[in-house]
């Protein structure tokens, strides 16, 4: 692969290469994900990434305990036509590097007001349904970014909370969603805890541990998505079967 470029985009693009060059046709099935994560020695988010932005592409299918099909063999448009920006595990990896060590320096500098603040966005989350407790969610996030003193920090944590609305991202993201408040709660509480602790080290263990725990999140998210379309179609198939019969 190149080597520029977003990791995940170069390897969209390699796969898409080579189904583009027949070497996969409408029908065929690719290699397991496993194989393709060794074959191009990349990790499982960044091939999951790379997976969905060719599903979203329609190039790609996955179905859950058969494979990944192939359901066209060229591009509907030139690669260069097809910009998904920052998607939501390269996103999310980034928050884990920066947001941990954002943490630890706010833990140094933190106010009685902000930890104040914190509880009640901590409370919010866990009485306000899923899609309007993400404002909670960002904004406590943003709270421990001002909480550092440092405008720069508080600049890149707010942007890269906005490159989560971009396709790729928002994609990923949605599919997510149902997936249950509780454990994203009690991590948010151990960050807070550290926080009034004013612990820099467990602040950024805590951080970095929800973090991580949101991309294992997005790849089990993603499966289960491929799960309840398959269970879907096969609901589907038994009914025509059942109508069939009492004809």
């Amino acid at each position: 692969m190149d080597a520029t470029g977003k990791l995940y985009r170069r390897l969209a693009d390699a796969i898409a290469s080579e189904i583009e060059s027949g070497r996969y046709k409408v029908g065929d099935r690719l290699p397991t994900e496993r194989e393709l994560a060794e074959q191009y020695g990349v990790s499982r988010p960044t091939l999951r990434e790379a997976l969905i932005a060719l599903e979203m592409l329609g190039m790609i299918e996955a179905r859950h305990g058969l494979g990944i099909y192939v359901t066209r063999t060229q591009m509907p448009l030139p690669a260069s036509a097809y910009d998904f920006e920052i998607g939501a595990f390269e996103l999310i990896e980034a928050r884990r590097l920066f947001e941990g060590e954002a943490a630890a320096l706010a833990a140094t500098n933190i106010t009685d007001e902000q930890i104040a603040q914190l509880e009640d966005l901590l409370q919010r989350m866990h009485i306000e349904e899923e899609v309007r407790g993400e404002e909670a969610d960002k904004e406590f996030h943003l709270v421990i970014a001002r909480a550092t003193g440092n405008g720069a920090i508080i600049a890149t944590v707010e942007n890269l909370w906005e490159w989560r609305n971009r396709p790729l991202a928002r994609n990923i993201l949605t599919r997510a969603r149902g997936m249950g408040l509780e454990p994203r709660i009690l991590e948010h509480r151990r960050v807070v805890d550290a926080l009034k602790a004013r612990d820099p080290a467990a602040a950024r263990q805590a951080m970095r541990d929800h973090l991580e725990r949101v991309i294992e999140h997005l790849l089990h998210a993603t499966e289960t998505e491929a799960l309840q379309r398959a269970e879907q179609e096969s609901r589907a198939r038994r009914s025509q079967i059942a109508r069939r019969v009492a004809i």
